[in-house]
């Protein structure tokens, strides 16, 4: 009996994975999701950690899903329920000072107040400069790069894309190329003085990226990181009640409605190719599917140094996704605790809105610039740089009553070890380096702690396929970026080989939990067949 033949195969059930996989159901497509782990999700996952404890053990926040795919993909009405942390972040400083960003605007320039009077003046123009770019990013990220060599269409698209940026003014101008190429602290010394606003602001560019504040084109991870929303509050942050898998649970049951099908505990070995094209998969249980198309959801590095056969690629091709640099420099604890963090400068274990927010423990740019430094040439930092959420105060699913759970979001840490070190030997001395830099500013951090999942960079690929513990499929940088993401000739979201596509972080608009490498990959895909999108 002949195996079955499906219109489209996805390889990874990550979030793009099945967001894609969903739209080419819904244009009548037959759709197989083919995911290596025993859940669906990738990154964006909710397991339990320790016994009673639950958390978002990779991906831990949620702002960047675009809010078409929510309502198409009716996540509301599936179960998810988002909620908006009540201020952003706060970053306790040296000198036993702290910092709140966020709330409505005069109750954050009265925090920056206490530190620089200018600053809080500066902070309502520096939002709408940074806003006004934002919304760019936003019109750009929902649509498919155009490819160099195009033709006439190509440059169409191209002028249509980037005309936004050309019809603004001389400020709009200027702001976009300082985005795109100053470091973080060049981009945040021309707007603010003081040190721990500079932080609290510049710690976005550090976020996922194996990089200083000071590394030129680090002020563009700062605006990728502004342009999501939460329930129609543009560049707010939140938390997914039953964490970041109660987005891809959403997602799944989406997609199974529409007669996807998806199986776990399915490694993908290699792309079938024959004749020059993409016509399914083989499976490492020798099993093979053949289908019209072979939809990647996973990291281009992954998919075409390990999963598509060498001789089917060009030499040249091959040689540009060997450069392809994957580094994000990432550290992932998920903590349970017996009590909330008591912080020496804003004291008490209850709950409070320090609590419900991103906490910064990297107080300067210097901070995090010799947290970079002494990756390479140590391979951690002896002073890392960590932001902990505490989920369990927005939402009682995931500890026992009383208790709380932790992410810590440790950085940098380097991919490779040099000297034959491995990440397994040192993984527990690291977890004892991060918990005790935490509880240099809340004394009993390290008391309450009742049991840790630690994930270092290689853990990060072990187990979620992230290439260097890449979170973001490869380096967020203007070579890597639109167009060129994940190389020049390919950002239209089509492979190396006819009838193979890219959906994940590896493409446009890159990594985050947006859902639009996904979407956008399948109206291509859809385009193809000529069918729309719907």
């Amino acid at each position: 009996m002949a195996s079955k033949k499906y219109d489209a195969v996805v390889v990874g059930g990550g979030h793009n994975g099945l967001v894609c996989a969903f739209y080419l159901a819904r244009a009548g497509l037959s759709v197989r999701v083919c995911e290596r782990r025993h859940i669906v999700g990738g990154a964006a996952v909710t397991e339990e950690f320790y016994p009673g404890f639950r958390n978002s053990v990779a991906s831990y926040t949620v702002s960047l899903l675009n809010p078409v795919v929510i309502s198409e993909m009716n996540l509301a009405g599936r179960g998810l329920k988002i909620v908006p942390r009540p201020i952003s972040n706060f970053l306790p400083t040296l000198n036993g000072g702290y910092l709140k960003i966020g709330g409505d605007l005069e109750q954050t320039q009265a925090e920056i107040r206490k530190f620089s009077r200018d600053d809080a003046d500066r902070l309502p123009a520096y939002y709408a400069r940074l806003e006004a770019v934002a919304d760019l990013l936003r019109e750009i990220a929902v649509k498919t790069p155009p490819n160099p060599g195009g033709g006439i269409p190509a440059a169409l698209r191209a002028a249509t894309q980037l005309w936004p940026v050309v019809r603004g003014g001389a400020a709009l101008h200027q702001d976009v190329l300082d985005l795109f190429t100053k470091s973080a602290r060049s981009f945040l010394d021309a707007w603010f003085d003081s040190d721990p606003v500079k932080a609290v602001f510049g710690f976005d560019a550090v976020v996922g990226n194996y990089a200083s504040p000071d590394t030129p084109g680090s002020a563009y991870v700062l605006l990728h990181h502004v342009f999501g929303e939460v329930n129609g509050v543009k560049g707010a942050w939140g938390h997914a009640i039953g964490g970041m898998g109660a987005i891809t649970e959403a997602m799944r049951d989406a997609c199974v409605e529409l007669g996807v099908e998806i199986t776990t505990d399915t490694p993908v070995q290699s792309v079938t190719v024959t004749a020059g094209q993409a016509t399914g998969v083989a499976l490492e249980n020798g099993d093979e599917i053949t289908a019209d198309r072979v939809v990647s959801n996973v990291n281009p590095k992954l998919l075409y140094e390990k999963l598509t056969p060498a001789d089917a690629l060009e030499p040249e091709f091959r040689r540009r996704m060997e450069g392809w640099r994957c580094a994000s420099g990432t550290l992932r604890m998920n903590v349970a605790l017996s009590e909330l963090p008591n912080f020496n400068c804003l004291p008490g274990a209850s709950v409070g809105d320090h609590h419900q927010s991103g906490i910064i423990i990297a107080p300067t740019l210097d901070y995090m610039d010799r947290a970079f430094s002494e990756a390479k040439l140590h391979g951690w930092s002896s002073q890392p740089i960590v932001e902990m959420l505490i989920p369990s105060t927005l939402d009682d699913t995931l500890a026992p009553e009383g208790m709380h759970v932790a992410s810590l979001f440790c950085q940098q840490f380097s991919p490779d070890l040099s000297d034959g070190r491995s990440w397994v030997d040192h993984r527990e001395t690291v977890a004892d380096l991060v918990i005790d830099t935490v509880t240099e500013y809340a004394p009993n951090f390290k008391k309450s702690v009742l049991g840790r999942m630690v994930l270092t960079p290689q853990d990060l690929e072990d187990k979620f396929g992230l290439i260097g513990g890449d979170i973001m499929h490869g380096a967020m940088t203007l070579d890597q970026m639109w167009a060129a993401r994940p190389a020049l000739g390919y950002g239209d979201y089509r492979g190396a080989l006819k009838k193979l596509y890219h959906c994940g972080a590896g493409a446009h608009p890159g990594g985050g939990v947006t859902g639009l490498p996904g979407r956008n990959a399948a109206r291509e895909i859809l385009r193809d067949t000529g069918r729309p999108l719907g």
